[in-house]
């Protein structure tokens, strides 16, 4: 508790945690957290009563924190919900199922595509490496032991694969089908847009670490908590598929380089015997959770252009759902041209939330998320605008800021990522995209399936 109290409380909820240490968390960063003290903000968080995907334990144990503070603190005048990663998630679906108990929302590189959805993406990515690298057992692990010699035949996958330029192909191709980034350390410049082998490299670490830890142990996680396998890709053209990602070029240029025929292996993808979930399953994961649009508060969401683990393409799915509600003027979405997952500096962190406040304040988002604006207040922070500790270091030195809003026409549009990371595929393909402006209204879909992209 800051003193004075400004009356705000700020609600965190952390990430994913393998366990089994379960600490409980009230910030993401210390630096940030000493900045929302010293300006009157009061913190609270918990652990969640699980590690792994818990978001059903942390829906009801966050909503107990603010019960909590309410009875031994007092209710605050507002109560502003963030997170990072799938706490950027939990705080999407505590707005969605509390809309009475917040003011605002903050959900940072978040997993907004919905609980199906996101491993839907996933799973189209090991599909294509199984089918055409080395098999390996995708879904129904029945322990940790199973899961872990099935990672270990795909790390050894991998492994062989990136040995020749057939195998680099095909890890590319199984990239492209999950929109997994060619760009992996927050310490290094963006490769160039035809720097087709350093893009691969790239996706192999992503895929090496931590894409595969999720791909297995936490898929067994959730499995057993689903009680059954909740991915299917039945009905999938994966030919249709690559011609939306960002990616296509890469693979095409990569399986021209290697002497083979795409068409062969897209072939071979859409003839593969195929996986289909079990209901019940699904509905587990559908209700932990997916995403309908209704946004009642201000909402910001921030994500980092080169993540590879919560890909960039959850933000259009969650632009999608929210535009088919017809709630365009709540949300906003601005993105950091960086490597990494939740690779944000304190300064970056503290100029979104500044920027959401201002919208609380006023009532209006006006010029608030101008790219310029949002870096000028962030380069303010001076020391804060340095990378924290929990990600890589090495050459990054003093960061500058890096917050844009790509827009065509207005900076103040509701917008996607910019067409160097575009994953919206309603008109592909779209030379710049405005997620919530530029296309007509959608019926929202009773269940969120990310494929590359979109909702549907």
């Amino acid at each position: 508790m800051p003193d004075p109290w400004n009356g705000t409380l700020v609600l965190y909820s952390h990430g994913y945690t393998f366990g089994p240490s379960n600490p409980a968390a009230d910030v993401g960063d210390a630096a940030t957290g000493s900045w929302l003290l010293s300006h009157g903000y009061a913190l609270a968080g918990s652990s969640y009563s699980t590690t792994g995907w818990a978001l059903q334990q942390a829906f009801v144990d966050q909503k107990q924190v603010l019960d909590i503070f309410d009875t031994t603190v007092g209710t605050p005048k507002r109560t502003i919900a963030w997170g990072h990663s799938l706490g950027g998630m939990i705080t999407a679906g505590l707005v969605q199922l509390y809309p009475n108990r917040f003011t605002a929302a903050l959900p940072m590189c978040g997993v907004v595509a919905g609980g199906p959805g996101v491993w839907n993406q996933g799973l189209d990515s090991e599909f294509a490496l199984a089918v055409l690298q080395a098999p390996f057992k995708l879904v129904n692990f029945t322990s940790f032991g199973d899961a872990a010699a099935n990672f270990g035949k795909a790390s050894a996958a991998l492994t062989a694969a990136q040995k020749t330029p057939e195998g680099r192909a095909r890890i590319a191709l199984s990239a492209a089908l999950a929109d997994v980034p060619g760009w992996f350390d927050p310490a290094s410049p963006e490769p160039a847009a035809d720097d087709y082998a350093a893009q691969e490299v790239n996706q192999l670490n992503w895929d090496t670490s931590p894409d595969f830890l999720f791909a297995f142990f936490g898929r067994l996680e959730l499995e057993a908590r689903a009680g059954g396998n909740y991915s299917w890709n039945t009905g999938v053209d994966y030919r249709v598929q690559l011609s939306h990602s960002i990616d296509r070029a890469e693979v095409s240029a990569l399986y021209a380089a290697a002497g083979l025929d795409l068409n062969q292996d897209l072939d071979a993808l859409n003839a593969a015997p195929r996986i289909a979930a079990d209901p019940a399953a699904v509905a587990y994961v559908a209700k932990y959770i997916t995403y309908n649009g209704n946004l009642n508060m201000p909402v910001l969401t921030m994500h980092t252009s080169g993540d590879g683990l919560v890909e960039v393409t959850d933000e259009n799915a969650y632009a999608s759902v929210v535009r088919s509600a017809g709630d365009n003027s709540m949300l906003r979405q601005v993105f950091v041209h960086r490597a990494g997952h939740c690779t944000f500096t304190p300064a970056e962190t503290i100029s979104a939330f500044q920027t959401l406040v201002h919208r609380i304040d006023t009532g209006r988002w006006e010029d608030s998320t101008n790219p310029a604006a949002m870096n000028a207040q962030a380069a303010a922070s001076g020391a804060l605008n340095s990378p924290p500790a929990s990600f890589p270091v090495s050459g990054w030195g003093r960061a500058a800021p890096s917050i844009y809003v790509p827009a065509s026409g207005s900076s103040t549009s509701n917008v996607a990522p910019p067409p160097s990371v575009s994953r919206t595929f309603t008109c592909p393909p779209c030379a710049v995209t405005t997620a919530l402006t530029i296309d007509s209204p959608r019926p929202a879909p009773p269940l969120s399936r990310l494929r590359l992209g979109s909702a549907r």
